[in-house]
């Protein structure tokens, strides 16, 4: 008797031991060998679908293929702060192995989901030390690192200067919530000032504001610049409508804001800011980096984007050099 309860004993103490190792791991993938990554995404529009493509494209390139090699877990807020909250704490719930934030308030919400655990990696932060996501751009310092995504102003505002000599006053519109658009937008003034220019800003609370405030900026300005913001990205078809029924011309920051109906700009490439965080992130999976002593990268690789039929519409004959550099390296809308 006292060895048949011996032997039951033992076999349940057994079954607990596999029940444990089998069960008690079965989330954190990377025990498999494939790793899992969190794609936060803010709002679905051209510019941040591009940083998207980037991630996915740079990951492959560092040796993690989706579906593969690499699990990619992939959820898009669509402009909502409580989606935000959920999505990212749901990512820490099922212990992702490293987290990308496309987008500021995106990236900030896996920061503090993360809780200086999980790596998370930036992609397209306009300022990261700012929104203090990280001590300094050189130095990190904790579990957060990637790609910064500013705008090359100089530029530009080289691009007001050859393709609307006559213009004056800009206008200048972003969203009060984001953080990034603020932050672009008050670096554009203080360039385009400096240049010479006299200056407007004017804000919107949301997308659905943009059809008011844009008719009362075109009455007041010579031209607009849309600088990078996700609320003004993603209501930039509003804002071309009303600016072109005004022969107001509308110069953005992205090129993918320019394919939405602005005239010309010179920017830095979207897909190239989401492919070195795709990059990174590799790194930091393999083991080869880590993040708080990984400098956030800048990039500065950038094109002409046209878009003819904008100009059509505005009768402005743009610069043949432009033309020729945008048909060459860049894209012709």
């Amino acid at each position: 008797m006292n060895k048949r309860l011996l032997s039951v004993s033992s076999l349940i103490a057994l079954f607990l031991v596999v029940a444990f190792f089998t069960t008690g791991n079965s989330n954190h993938t990377n025990k498999k060998g494939i790793p899992t990554v969190g794609i936060l995404q803010l709002v679905t529009h051209p510019a941040l679908d591009q940083i998207h493509q980037g991630v996915i494209d740079g990951l492959k390139d560092g040796g993690y293929t989706a579906g593969k090699t690499v699990k990619i877990d992939y959820q898009n807020a669509q402009a909502n702060q409580a989606n935000l909250k959920t999505m990212a704490q749901g990512f820490s719930d099922k212990n992702e192995d490293l987290t990308v934030g496309i987008a500021t308030p995106a990236a900030i919400s896996l920061a503090k989901a993360a809780n200086g655990k999980t790596p998370v990696i930036l992609a397209g932060i306009t300022n990261p030390s700012g929104s203090k996501l990280v001590k300094t751009d050189a130095h990190p310092g904790a579990n957060i690192t990637g790609v910064g995504g500013d705008s090359p102003y100089e530029k530009q505002i080289a691009v007001f200067k050859e393709v609307l000599p006559k213009a004056k006053t800009i206008g200048i519109v972003s969203t009060s919530s984001d953080a990034g658009g603020t932050y672009n937008a008050k670096k554009m003034t203080k360039a385009l000032e400096k240049a010479g220019y006299q200056v407007k800003n004017y804000t919107i609370a949301s997308t659905n504001d943009m059809q008011q405030i844009a008719t009362t900026m075109v009455g007041q300005v010579d031209a607009v610049y849309a600088p990078q913001d996700n609320g003004v990205a993603t209501a930039m078809k509003t804002l071309v409508a009303v600016a072109n029924q005004a022969h107001v011309a509308v110069i953005p920051a992205a090129d993918s804001m320019v394919k939405d109906g602005g005239l010309v700009t010179f920017s830095n490439s979207q897909y190239e800011i989401g492919y070195q965080a795709g990059r990174m992130a590799a790194q930091v999976l393999s083991g080869k980096k880590k993040t708080a002593t990984m400098p956030v990268y800048n990039v500065t690789k950038g094109n002409y984007v046209i878009n003819q039929q904008t100009a059509k519409t505005l009768g402005i004959t743009l610069p043949a050099d432009i033309v020729a550099k945008a048909e060459k390296a860049g894209e012709v809308f």
